[in-house]
């Protein structure tokens, strides 16, 4: 049976120096056939080693993750006036971002906090998300009953890419190093900018199972870039109760235009599950094998999902999930498997982050005082497989046997033969680690 791999994402930010280049260029960094000659790194770390603590309270955590959710729906506002499927994750580029802001003053400081919807005072923000990578970790880590062929995977990774010799600030490097646990790593992006650029890239596809392959494309780096800054995170997760092995069937899906295509539906008999029934849609939580991780859909009701995905703001997210209650549910749901690159640059000046981008206007003085860095590039890009695969879990069949007799003998049919919204979350926390939409199949 395949394994489930939800989806892996990755977050890239380039500083360039506005400084000028001196014209002398290192030997063998491309040979006779302009072939890149692969870069020798050296891995710069903090003496301090990452907190394994949590330095915040669940207060403060709360609040972090409430941030999260308003970002991560003002973002998808944005997005979703492009045609097509969607998938990013908030939590990664707030979480990228956030490493940036560690060495941001003066008012580019500010609108960053204000873009990322961020209400904790700056210093908190640090410790926060580091008891939110550990509260994470502890639920990747938690003991589940696994059977052959089931699978949970969590892995998030930090990392830093500096011009040897760049000098940083050790209070920015103590910073990442303590709370995000990023190391930086020394290349030569002067007189090497694509070695460089594959190096990171290898990482990129080091840390996602090479799920993630050249994310930073040709030309994005050069010989005045002086920092990158990356985080990339990877979900591979087996559905707490699996869809009906063999059941699947070729079912007719309803595109937004009202033309239909055929998809491979799906199928889940009666099972207890999260569900409600809203005015102009209906939504459904499915847990993974971590049961503290699950996903939301969200279907609209025929003709209303561009109505629907138009309101959906944190508010009214939030609310719909605090109103799910747990019915019998016979579910119908198309595989699906795509993936979505995108320059975050536009859209996060569009929720006025733009003076991160201003050459003039930027202030990173808080990371080098060497030469004034500003940000060129938000790469961003994900990919989600979802299909039948998983294994039956006997705690969680013992479970579904539990609650079955509170509910209704009939389960609610729920078929997802139209265009609609999904959410990964952490359930403990609230935090929206994906977010998209599937109106292709």
């Amino acid at each position: 049976m395949k394994q489930f791999i939800v989806g892996i994402v990755l977050i890239s930010l380039i500083m360039m120096s506005s400084c000028s280049v001196k014209e002398t260029q290192t030997p063998g960094a491309t040979d006779a056939n302009n072939e890149v000659t692969p870069v020798e790194s050296g891995l710069v770390k903090s003496d301090l080693a990452m907190e394994t603590l949590p330095q915040a309270d669940a207060e403060q955590l709360a609040e972090l993750a409430e941030g999260n959710t308003a970002f991560a729906s003002a973002f998808y506002a944005l997005l979703h006036e492009n045609e097509g499927n969607i998938i990013f994750s908030p939590f990664s580029i707030s979480l990228a971002l956030s490493m940036a802001m560690a060495g941001a003053e003066t008012t580019t400081e500010e609108v960053m906090m204000n873009a990322l919807q961020m209400t904790l005072p700056e210093e908190e923000v640090y410790p926060a998300f580091n008891a939110l990578i550990l509260a994470l970790e502890e639920s990747e880590n938690a003991e589940v009953n696994e059977m052959e062929g089931s699978e949970f995977t969590l892995n998030i990774a930090n990392s830093l890419w500096g011009q040897a010799g760049f000098e940083l600030k050790t209070q920015f490097l103590d910073t990442l190093a303590r709370y995000f646990g990023a190391g930086m790593y020394t290349v030569d992006f002067e007189h090497a900018p694509e070695a460089a650029r594959v190096a990171v890239n290898e990482w990129v596809a080091d840390e996602t199972e090479d799920k993630i392959k050249d994310l930073i494309p040709e030309g994005a780096v050069n010989e005045l870039t002086r920092l990158i800054l990356a985080n990339a995170i990877y979900f591979n997760g087996s559905w707490m109760y699996p869809f009906t092995e063999n059941a699947t069937s070729q079912e007719d899906f309803t595109l937004l235009d009202g033309s239909e295509m055929t998809v491979d539906m799906m199928k889940m008999s009666g099972t207890g599950l999260s569900y409600l029934e809203g005015e102009g849609f209906q939504a459904v939580s499915l847990p993974y094998l971590s049961p503290d991780f699950s996903m939301l859909v969200l279907l609209p009701d025929e003709g209303q999902f561009t109505a629907f995905e138009s309101i959906l703001d944190a508010d009214n997210l939030l609310a719909i999930i605090g109103q799910m209650q747990f019915n019998q549910v016979a579910l119908q749901m198309p595989k699906f498997d795509f993936e979505m690159a995108t320059n975050a640059n536009d859209v996060l000046a569009e929720l006025g982050m733009g003076e991160i981008f201003d050459p003039d206007a930027a202030d990173f003085s808080g990371i080098t005082e060497e030469d004034q860095l500003y940000v060129t590039s938000v790469l961003h890009k994900a990919t989600i497989t979802v299909d039948e695969s998983g294994t039956e879990a006997a705690a969680a069949t013992a479970v579904i046997m539990g609650i079955k007799s509170a509910m209704p003998e009939e389960p609610i049919s729920l078929i997802i033969d139209r265009p609609f919204l999904f959410l990964i979350r952490h359930e403990p926390t609230g935090t929206i680690l994906f977010m998209g939409r599937v109106v292709e199949p």
